[in-house]
């Protein structure tokens, strides 16, 4: 290495054939290392994570452009009839007002578990770029998530304590919790490393109960719940704001199911009989947990609602999950008793429930400025 007060050995000349033969090779050597598409992997690949292009997982990339167009911010929901009709003695029955704390009370801490899942767990192991901003756009949704229960809490002037805490003092609200919590911990681990079967299996456990179960299958009931309060012209903000909650769950599940699906088509040895039955066993564990949570938040009939009712819609989500990634049903054919449910997530249009206001979102470069 030359200081500054060296001088170089070689002659100008000799310099000047060395950078020409350099120059003449160094085309090359640069395009050996460029990513080829056929090379990446959701898990274990070994290419550069840092270059987003060329694609290989388009429907993750067009995922990620549809949220993004998705977009929106708690604030812009009127509150005001759901502060006026909380506050009204009469506004409310105690039963439905117990739906909407309970509600509060578990999805107030879920988000942030699902945050923490992505930030500290799966983003690390997902080795496609493509996916990893599918991941980035949908942590962001979360902090969003978290951001629309505060603001309802807040807009209500519930007890914060009471709120924040029921995952810890609320059996029902801890029981799916601690189901949960395993699964972030397993992969969040500073020492978890992909690349062995059981390593591998591990992430896809992950996975799996993420997107199937927690998003996919412990979000349901509470969304139906308030859903049904918004049809009765109740607690109209907050209905807005799950309904906007949901299509972005909606996206989350199956973008996951696509993430699972492609694991399982480059890695079919992960996919063993004894890691199926495992994963159906934590299916029926799911099932049980959510009904259980659907018989704490109406302990009696409301809304034209009941638990048992619960019982058949989570075991038909249950069988399309199971399904969707290739599981064999796990019940006798269930019919979905919230027909209205399927229409709320496969809204083309999003527009405010209530027909109070049309909402299209548009990027920066969609929008008219005429």
């Amino acid at each position: 290495m030359l200081n500054w007060e060296e001088t170089p050995t070689t002659s100008p000349a000799d310099n000047a054939i060395a950078n020409s033969a350099a120059a003449s090779e160094a085309p090359a050597a640069i395009a050996s290392n460029r990513v080829r598409a056929s090379d990446k992997r959701i898990i274990n690949g070994e290419t550069d994570v840092n270059q987003l292009v060329p694609f290989k997982y388009k429907w993750a990339w067009e995922k990620y452009l549809a949220t993004c167009a998705n977009h929106w911010m708690p604030q812009e929901i009127n509150m005001s009839r759901d502060i006026a009709l909380w506050k009204n003695p009469n506004g409310l029955t105690d039963d439905e007002r117990r739906i909407v704390t309970r509600n509060l009370g578990f999805f107030t801490t879920a988000d942030s578990l699902a945050a923490n899942n992505i930030v500290l767990g799966t983003y690390r192991h997902i080795t496609a770029p493509e996916c990893r901003q599918f991941l980035l756009r949908q942590a962001f949704e979360e902090a969003i998530h978290t951001h629309a229960y505060q603001y309802i809490v807040e807009s209500l002037d519930l007890d914060e304590g009471e709120i924040f805490n029921a995952y810890n003092e609320v059996p029902s609200i801890r029981a799916k919790d601690e189901f949960l919590i395993p699964f972030i911990n397993a992969i969040a681990d500073p020492n978890f490393k992909t690349g062995t079967p059981e390593a591998d299996q591990t992430l896809l456990k992950s996975l799996i109960v993420f997107a199937c179960l927690m998003e996919g299958l412990f979000f349901y009931v509470g969304f139906t719940q308030i859903l049904a309060l918004g049809r009765q012209n109740k607690m109209t903000g907050a209905a807005e704001q799950y309904m906007y909650i949901l299509r972005d769950e909606s996206m989350h599940c199956n973008f996951g199911i696509d993430l699972i699906n492609t694991i399982k088509l480059e890695n079919p040895h992960l996919w063993t009989a004894s890691f199926r039955e495992e994963m159906r066993d934590l299916f029926r564990q799911a099932v049980d947990l959510e009904y259980a949570y659907a018989e704490d938040t109406m302990p009696r009939g409301v809304l034209g609602l009941n638990a048992s009712m619960f019982k058949a819609y989570l075991r038909f989500i249950a069988n399309r999950r199971c399904q969707q990634i290739g599981l064999e049903a796990l019940f006798a054919q269930e019919e979905n008793p919230f027909p209205w449910m399927a229409e709320m997530i496969d809204l083309k249009k999003e527009r405010n429930f209530f027909e109070t206001r049309v909402i299209e979102y548009q990027t920066g470069g969609a929008l008219s400025w005429e």
